[in-house]
């Protein structure tokens, strides 16, 4: 059974953000490292969808609507009009988003075994150590704490960002991809952070970056897929 496609219609952020194309997965977010998961995914699948910036120069993410799929106010979120059951169903958490599509379309994570784990340590890894490390990281290099005077809070995340890729760039000696010869949803989720650690953190030097050839060799292979190139700018910022 498919929902029809009104069934979008009883979540309220479709009236901030109308869909042009109900019958297809609804996704709300921007092209930051978290982001992009998801739409990288989404090309990488194949999966009909449509892309929604939601503005953080406007506050979109704290607006009613946002929150009514968000609770807890950060991007990227999902609406599937094709859910479990063929029921509408709303997500948030780029990690569980990754999961879920990934089930869905029998793509970038074994349904079963000692792989689907492999895959899913990692997908953990990211989300509890690479992301949260080598945000605070761009924070007090790049961002507002650049300018603080005390330098012991970077120095703290630029030590742990450095053992995390070395972490990296040991499992990745001997292998295509983090859970072996297969490209997969950790992939999908480790390699946007690394990306914007050396790119828009400009943290390359700070971190010593050209000690992880191994990163480095999977960074390259990973952001000259098509289907990364196009998920790394969707949505537009606007």
């Amino acid at each position: 059974m498919t929902a029809t496609p009104h069934a979008l219609s009883d979540f309220p952020i479709t009236a901030k953000w109308p869909p042009r194309h109900p019958e297809r997965l609804q996704l709300y977010s921007l092209p930051t490292p978290n982001g992009v998961k998801v739409s990288i995914l989404l090309e990488e699948c194949g999966l009909p969808y449509e892309a929604h910036t939601v503005r953080f120069d406007r506050n979109d993410q704290t607006s009613p609507e946002f929150l009514s799929l968000n609770p807890n106010n950060k991007i990227p979120a999902i609406l599937d009009p094709d859910g479990p059951g063929g029921r509408p169903l709303a997500l948030f958490e780029s990690g569980a988003i990754l999961v879920y599509l990934a089930d869905k379309t029998g793509r970038f994570l074994p349904r079963e075994g000692a792989a689907r784990y492999e895959v899913l340590q990692w997908l953990m890894f990211q989300m509890g150590g690479v992301g949260p490390m080598f945000g605070q990281l761009g924070f007090f290099h790049a961002f507002a704490g650049k300018d603080y005077e005390d330098k012991r809070p970077r120095d703290r995340y630029v030590a742990e960002s450095r053992r995390l890729l070395g972490v990296l760039d040991r499992v990745l000696a001997g292998r295509a991809w983090l859970a072996g010869d297969d490209y997969s949803i950790a992939d999908i989720a480790v390699f946007p952070w690394v990306r914007n650690l050396v790119g828009f953190y400009a943290a390359g030097e700070l971190v010593g970056f050209d000690d992880f050839a191994q990163v480095r060799r999977v960074l390259d292979a990973f952001v000259a897929r098509p289907a990364v190139e196009r998920g790394l700018a969707i949505p537009p910022r606007g």
